[in-house]
């Protein structure tokens, strides 16, 4: 018998590779429509914001599936909790570490 549970370590794995693919495809998107004549319906200052959103979201999530794979703290070298991951999956520091950066 196969068990339905899954990991929640896996299943936020999963969504931050799903995110990755979703940002990675509209980023392709955009600067395919940024070398239109027309931008693709956008004005330019619009598109390029557009670009650099996605951008930074394709980095986040790079870093968070790093991260994961790595499994902690820059700083300490710790475990980030999966609790901290699930709200902020491209933590860089534990708590104690992210309350002295920006303490």
């Amino acid at each position: 018998m196969t068990s339905t549970v899954q990991d929640p370590i896996d299943l936020l794995r999963t969504s931050l590779e799903e995110q990755f693919q979703r940002s990675t495809d509209q980023l392709a998107e955009l600067t395919v429509r940024s070398r239109q004549r027309s931008h693709g319906g956008y004005d330019h200052d619009t598109l390029a914001a557009l670009i650099a959103s996605a951008r930074q979201a394709v980095s986040d999530t790079a870093h968070a599936l790093r991260r994961m794979a790595e499994g902690s703290c820059e700083r300490c070298t710790a475990d980030i909790s999966l609790q901290r991951l699930e709200i902020l999956p491209h933590a860089r520091f534990c708590v104690p570490c992210q309350r002295r950066q920006t303490g």
